[in-house]
């Protein structure tokens, strides 16, 4: 393997790392965290939390405002990466959420139910700044989307939860 093939894998490791803290973050609530994903100028399409060509700062109010009560649980599955330069990059990824959004439900995607389960397809622009990749574009696609219905099993909440820092050193 040459320099340059091991230097492109290690990008493509730390994209799908970025992607991972995307989906922990979302559904842990950890805001800041997500916020720090991003670049300053990073520009969102179809999500429910923000309208398109929301800023950063809208993203993250909608996102947290809206699931602020949920259960919700993202998988990224399968990547399609493409690099369009030394710094820049795309992947589509395969998707799936089920968001849990409790008593009175989603009016947008949802009407009369309680939230849903998500198919479809993230497509994403990286670029690398200040030694990380991070998101410059993201598109959410859906495929299909599943009502959870008003009487769908409340989600148990008393588990153990996730340790915010179990990576830090």
């Amino acid at each position: 393997m040459s320099l340059a093939d091991s230097e492109r894998f290690s990008d493509i490791i730390q994209i799908h790392a970025l992607k991972a803290a995307y989906c922990r973050f979302v559904d842990t609530k950890q805001w800041p965290q997500l916020q720090a994903l991003f670049t300053a100028d990073v520009v969102f399409e179809g999500f429910g939390s923000a309208p398109s060509g929301a800023s950063l700062e809208m993203f993250i109010a909608g996102i947290s405002q809206r699931f602020a009560n949920a259960v919700t649980v993202h998988h990224c599955h399968m990547p399609e990466i493409a690099f369009l330069g030394p710094d820049r990059a795309r992947a589509i990824w395969a998707m799936m959420d089920l968001v849990d959004l409790g008593e009175g439900g989603s009016p947008i995607e949802a009407p009369d139910h309680r939230g849903y389960i998500g198919h479809g397809h993230y497509e994403d622009e990286y670029r690398y700044e200040n030694g990380a990749w991070k998101f410059a574009f993201k598109r959410l696609t859906r495929l299909r989307l599943d009502p959870l219905p008003a009487d769908y099993p409340v989600a148990r909440t008393d588990l153990r939860a996730a340790d915010p820092d179990w990576l830090k050193p």
